[in-house]
């Protein structure tokens, strides 16, 4: 299973026990996931998701205390118009005499206090949302057909301090999340804990594989850095010695010379401390630095 899937599994059996968050996270299922019937006057609800249908009549029979949802005829979704009227009441989905309002965003209603927010990001996450395996790339995001839902999710998210942006992607609005730290952050609102952790555990995988990177490749840029300053200190120092002569420089100079010939591949302080008497770092880098200027001299 994807870890996009995992998650729904664990959001799927997240069940608030607030009628309240109930409510709001069977009005997600139903923005996202629902449909009408006869002319937009009754409820349906049509999801290939097993874990959407799941969870979708698990919060009615705790909401409503309803045990037979479906009712196959004209595909009609709960068993009698009385308890139909309840539901849509329940769920701010019509006012009287108007009719079944889907694709517009959640009443506020259903969504003020924090907990019925977190339950409604994760109904609408089971049924638009999706997200890439966190071991390749940290990518989250809800796909609306609406984009006043779109703006809705998103401003839900960002009231949790979460970043959350949208770009149009065809004909649907996508609120989407490429953070690490945000998508921690969400899974968390949602309730999905265990998906958290096991992000958490492959963020630090990464993390730790990255720094290992980042180290290695400077001490190989120093390296490389090192060996080429070397290269191009012995290459003057020969120069002065076959063109210039030795016996011609003064003593802490000629006595560099030589045992930077002798050490080739020894460090600037491990140079100085072969020195009579020994230099610091500083010191010796200062001669290195006077044989390269006679060098040029030497130079056509």
């Amino acid at each position: 299973m994807s870890f996009s899937g995992t998650v729904k599994e664990e959001l799927a059996a997240q069940i608030g026990t607030a009628r309240h968050c109930q409510l709001a996270e069977l009005a997600a299922i139903f923005h996202f996931a629902g449909s009408t019937c006869e002319n937009g006057e009754h409820l349906s609800f049509h999801t290939e998701n097993e874990a959407v249908a799941r969870k979708g009549f698990t919060l009615f029979k705790k909401a409503f205390n309803i045990d037979n949802v479906v009712m196959k005829e004209r595909g009609r979704l709960l068993p009698d118009d009385e308890m139909e009227k309840k539901v849509i009441q329940a769920l701010h989905l019509a006012g009287t005499a108007e009719p079944i309002e889907l694709e517009a965003p959640v009443s506020s209603l259903l969504v003020k206090n924090s907990c019925c927010a977190r339950a409604y990001l994760r109904g609408a996450f089971l049924c638009i949302g999706s997200m890439s395996d966190p071991a390749k790339s940290y990518h989250l995001e809800y796909v609306c057909s609406k984009s006043a839902q779109a703006k809705q999710l998103r401003d839900m998210i960002q009231e949790f301090q979460i970043e959350a942006k949208i770009i149009r992607r065809k004909k649907y609005d996508v609120v989407y999340l490429k953070e690490g730290a945000g998508i921690v952050d969400l899974l968390n609102v949602m309730g999905a804990h265990v998906s958290l952790m096991n992000l958490e555990n492959l963020r630090i995988v990464k993390e730790m594989r990255n720094s290992i990177n980042r180290r290695v490749n400077c001490e190989t840029a120093n390296i490389s850095k090192t060996v080429t300053a070397a290269s191009k200190q012995i290459e003057d120092i020969l120069l002065i010695r076959d063109k210039y002569g030795f016996e011609n420089l003064p003593d802490n100079l000629r006595q560099m010379a030589e045992v930077r010939l002798e050490y080739p591949d020894a460090a600037l302080k491990e140079l100085g401390e072969y020195l009579e008497p020994p230099v610091g770092k500083s010191g010796v880098n200062h001669r290195l630095r006077r044989l390269s200027e006679i060098a040029d001299g030497i130079k056509p």
